[in-house]
């Protein structure tokens, strides 16, 4: 510092500044620039086609049945995921007896976030198996249980009116855990008077989330949403490992689309980049749109 703020500013912050550039914001701009090209990813050669790709696009049924599924995920998964993520949270920091002592959580409080959060420490990859084996028409656990109490076994994942809403159930399973855990330390900063003010005031629990929990979680509720926006618009790792698309295109969605054609047999890495561009605009205007939705003031409180 005795030789001014600025060379300890530079030593530190460019060289972080040009790994991101070359590493993160360089591909994004080849990605762009590729879109425009023939380019089938193996060969050295790549004409220009101009906004031709781009075009293709607004013709491409696949791709339309694609957003399709990715805008119900976009529906379901953050409002589901949310709910029952502030429920169980609030169950957890103030389900307990109503005393002297105020509002408690219920005992083993501990245990339960824990249990909630275990799909955290599971790899994606590991979590499709897991329920692709649980969905197995034959031996898997559900049809299993089903089938012990004389009930109708679907074949949840060959079922093309199931298959979606299935992976869909897995991708709700697993983040609430994260989102407990994240609402239920966000409640806990929250001062406890408020809470036993209004337990006096006779209000109920319902009550008292709606109009004191969410208001004061409100921006950790605005970033959850936001989070679960992205993984709605991606759900790439799930759908590939769980339905690879099927059946019939039934669970496909857009990053799989992506792959399927830069890596496919036709290896169209040009028309793939497009989808790329197209996916990185959808997800920055929605990621955007929740910001600006959501804004309300702050409330602060001591």
């Amino acid at each position: 510092m005795r030789h001014g703020k600025y060379p300890l500013i530079i030593t530190f912050l460019v060289p972080p500044l040009l790994l991101y550039g070359v590493f993160v914001v360089s591909p994004y701009l080849q990605a762009f620039q590729i879109s425009t090209t023939d380019w089938l990813g193996y060969s050295a050669d790549a004409d220009p086609v101009g906004l031709d790709n781009f075009r293709a696009l607004l013709n491409d049924g696949y791709l339309w049945n694609a957003l399709k599924n990715n805008a119900l995920l976009l529906a379901v998964v953050p409002v589901v995921t949310i709910v029952l993520g502030l429920f169980f949270a609030t169950m957890l920091n103030m389900g307990g007896r109503r005393g002297r002592a105020g509002v408690s959580g219920v005992r083993g409080t501990s245990v339960y976030r824990t249990v909630y959060f275990f799909p955290q420490v599971l790899s994606v990859v590991i979590i499709a198996l897991l329920w692709k084996e649980v969905y197995h028409p034959n031996s898997g656990l559900l049809n299993g249980t089903l089938s012990a109490l004389g009930l109708p076994t679907p074949s949840w994942l060959g079922d093309p009116r199931t298959a979606f809403w299935c992976v869909l159930a897995v991708m709700v399973w697993s983040n609430v855990g994260f989102y407990v855990v994240l609402f239920g330390a966000a409640m806990s900063a929250i001062p406890r008077d408020i809470y036993e003010a209004v337990m006096l005031d006779g209000a109920s629990r319902a009550v008292t989330l709606r109009k004191i929990t969410i208001p004061l979680l409100w921006d950790t509720v605005q970033v959850a949403w936001i989070y679960l926006a992205i993984a709605a618009l991606d759900a790439f790792v799930l759908v590939q490992l769980m339905t690879n698309g099927g059946p019939n295109f039934s669970s496909d969605v857009i990053g799989l689309r992506m792959y399927d054609t830069a890596f496919g047999s036709e290896t169209k890495f040009g028309y793939a980049s497009a989808i790329g561009v197209v996916m990185f605009f959808l997800t920055l205007s929605v990621a955007v749109l929740a910001l600006r939705a959501g804004r309300r003031d702050r409330i602060e409180y001591s």
